[in-house]
């Protein structure tokens, strides 16, 4: 009567000991805040589409309803995500490890950049043996000779639309001196970005030479590394807090007040062929170069009505939209270098053959299509990636 029972503890002792197969594990971990993924992926595909002029989806991005668009979102997102991979890293790998790692996304980063340059340059040149390509599309300046290659691989020369990863570089390569101003005092590091802010809004000529622009750099970095800082020193915040920012409602209130002036301000009415609603009819749209309070005000608006939603956290977690987004803001850089350069190429399609509807459907169901099949392809190679270290450091 006894024997069953021993049995049945020794099979179960048996299964115990016996290792298990490993269970899936998701490429994402369960603490991340795929707000952050959703939103830069957002960004990421609103950029895709005003990058094509001719394209009419980016009539419905956010540069229509606000004096912000996808660029600042971009960048204040990158440094809430460098916070998040390299503020933790100085304690977590020690200062030369995370300094090592700091290195090698920056050249990661310029990779992309050359292949972004030459495959443009070379896909310019070689479409206008076939037909006319106007010469916005190519600096006039690039368009002959090779003697200009050392002045765009230094950042002497940026290109149109293609100036957006060196900025990134800069900032990303200045982060371990906002690291050590962070360590001093986080207020005294904020207003040494902010100060020096306030500066280029003052003075715009203090910026980087650009040899196709005498204005300098399209994204000054002087006035661009703030929103950088505001993005860290909010991860930052976070993380201490160990919570959302808090939702006060008076805040809450004062950001949709804001939200709202800036979309009536800066709608195009007169392209919808609609009366004119914007509250200050002369105004000047504020400047994206050196980054104008405004246009600063906007997204920073944007930013804490999405980080202190309980819902937008939920949303992006579980909802097949929140996901989708989320995938595709995962691999930023990518995504980034594909999507330049399929604007590239829509350009020049509706340059040769007109922007009529049906190459409006063609091109932009193709064009974010590719984007989403890179984004979940990348999101099971880096899965498959994590499961084969798992088991390697099983076995061993």
């Amino acid at each position: 009567m006894t024997a069953q029972p021993d049995l049945q503890a020794t099979a179960q002792t048996r299964q115990a000991q016996t290792p298990q197969p490993a269970k899936p594990r998701s490429a994402i971990s369960p603490g991340r805040d795929h707000r952050i993924d959703a939103m830069r992926g957002v960004a990421l595909l609103m950029m895709f589409v005003d990058h094509i002029p001719q394209s009419l989806l980016n009539r419905f991005t956010m540069r229509n309803i606000g004096f912000a668009d996808a660029a600042e979102v971009f960048v204040l997102l990158a440094g809430y995500a460098s916070w998040l991979a390299y503020g933790r890293g100085f304690r977590k790998y020690g200062t030369l490890g995370c300094l090592k790692r700091i290195f090698r996304r920056c050249v990661q980063l310029y990779i992309g950049q050359t292949i972004m340059v030459m495959v443009s340059v070379l896909s310019i040149r070689l479409w206008r043996h076939y037909t006319p390509v106007p010469v916005d599309f190519l600096e006039p300046e690039l368009a002959h000779g090779m003697s200009w290659v050392w002045r765009v691989m230094m950042f002497d020369a940026l290109p149109s639309n293609l100036n957006i990863l060196p900025l990134y570089i800069v900032l990303l390569a200045g982060f371990p001196i906002f690291y050590l101003l962070m360590r001093i005092h986080r207020s005294l590091a904020l207003l040494l970005a902010g100060a020096l802010w306030m500066l280029v809004n003052l003075d715009p000529g203090l910026n980087f030479p650009n040899w196709l622009d005498p204005d300098g750099w399209y994204f000054n970095p002087f006035a661009w590394q703030f929103l950088f800082a505001l993005g860290v020193s909010a991860s930052a915040e976070t993380e201490r807090r160990g919570a959302d920012f808090p939702r006060l409602d008076l805040l809450a209130g004062c950001c949709m007040l804001y939200l709202l002036f800036s979309a009536l301000q800066a709608f195009p009415w007169g392209q919808w062929g609609l009366p004119d609603l914007r509250p200050f009819g002369s105004m000047i749209m504020p400047e994206k170069s050196w980054l104008s309070p405004l246009r600063l005000l906007d997204v920073m608006a944007i930013f804490y009505l999405v980080q202190s939603s309980a819902r937008a956290r939920r949303w992006a977690a579980e909802s097949p939209t929140g996901q989708l987004l989320a995938r595709v803001g995962r691999h930023s850089l990518e995504i980034f270098v594909v999507g330049t350069l399929l604007d590239l190429y829509a350009r020049l399609i509706f340059n040769t053959f007109g922007d009529g509807w049906v190459l409006q459907v063609v091109v932009n169901v193709t064009g974010l299509s590719i984007l989403f099949g890179l984004a979940a392809w990348l999101d099971k190679y880096r899965s498959r990636q994590k499961l084969a270290a798992l088991d390697k450091q099983a076995k061993a």
